[in-house]
C-alpha cells in the first residue's frame, strides 16, 4: 500500500522553529522527488520546497534562508525545518512524492487538496504575531 503522512504541525509565534516530518509507505523517500505544499485560507496551493534524489533542492522565494529541507534514508523520512517562521507561513503543509510532476502542477491550481495515495493529508501550521 502507498501513502505518504506528514507531521510535527502546530502553534508557535513568530521568530519560533518547527520541524515537519514526511514519511511513506511502498516506496522510499530516496527513490523519487519528494516536496511541501502549502495552503492558506484564501490563497493558493504554493510549492514550498523540494527535494530531489541527487539531494539538489529547491525554495520558494519567501522561505530562502529559513527553511531547510532534508532526508533520513534510514528513517524513510523528509524533513522540513522552519525557522524564524512569520505569521503568513500559516498554512496546512502537505507532503507529496513527485511534486512538480505535471499530475499535481496540474491539480494543485485548484487547491492543496489533492487527495492522492502519494499526497499527504496535511499538517496544520499556524504562527502568532
Amino acid at each position: 500500500e502507498i501513502s505518504v503522512m506528514e507531521s510535527g504541525g502546530g502553534s508557535v509565534q513568530a521568530g519560533e522553529s518547527l520541524r515537519l516530518s514526511c514519511t511513506t509507505t511502498g516506496f522510499r523517500v530516496d527513490e523519487t522527488e519528494m516536496g511541501w505544499y502549502r495552503q492558506a485560507p484564501g490563497n493558493e496551493c504554493e510549492l514550498v520546497s523540494t527535494i530531489d534524489i541527487d539531494g539538489s533542492t529547491y525554495y520558494t522565494d519567501s522561505v530562502k534562508g529559513r527553511f531547510i529541507i532534508s532526508e533520513d534514508k534510514a528513517k524513510n523520512t523528509v524533513y522540513l525545518q522552519m525557522n524564524s517562521l512569520k505569521p503568513e507561513d500559516s498554512a496546512v503543509y502537505y507532503c507529496a512524492a513527485e511534486p512538480r510532476s505535471a499530475k499535481y502542477t496540474a491539480a494543485t491550481m485548484a487547491g492543496c487538496n489533492i487527495g492522492d495515495d502519494t499526497w499527504g493529508q496535511g499538517t496544520q501550521v499556524t504562527v502568532s504575531p
